[in-house]
């Protein structure tokens, strides 16, 4: 249920994968994560976001953009989250992640940084950096 739950996600994911492989991306499947490196939406990734600014990967349910392999392998814990995020509330984080960085915005703090979903973006990386490495 989580695959058809996150689905139009990653289908508006998968139009953009194959979009970047045209434009010389390469995709892999990484335990049931379609990694798309390169192509153009690398330089949109790395040009940046007014909220963000530039970001090293960025995910869309099942779907995952990178600006390169070596940007998704490092930020491999950290995107799995929000693909966890994306099998949890499906097509409404599209709304609720910006919703939440303008709630963290009005609250005084960064729209990106203090984002409820970064936050716990980041907290499921430094636990898989404290995992050991088998």
């Amino acid at each position: 249920m989580r695959y058809v739950w996150a689905s139009p996600a990653t289908l508006l994911g998968l139009l953009i994968a194959l979009a970047a492989r045209a434009s010389g991306g390469t995709l892999r499947r990484v335990g049931g994560v379609l990694e798309v490196a390169g192509g153009w939406p690398a330089w949109l990734l790395a040009r940046g976001f007014p909220f963000s600014g530039a970001v090293a990967a960025l995910t869309l349910g099942h779907v995952v953009l990178g600006v390169s392999l070596a940007a998704l392998t490092a930020t491999r814990a950290h995107e799995r989250a929000h693909v966890r995020q994306f099998e949890r509330w499906g097509l409404l984080l599209l709304v609720l992640y910006p919703l939440a960085g303008l709630l963290a915005w009005l609250r005084g703090g960064n729209p990106y940084r203090d984002n409820v979903f970064e936050r716990d973006a980041r907290a499921a990386e430094a636990v898989a950096g404290r995992a050991p490495r088998h």
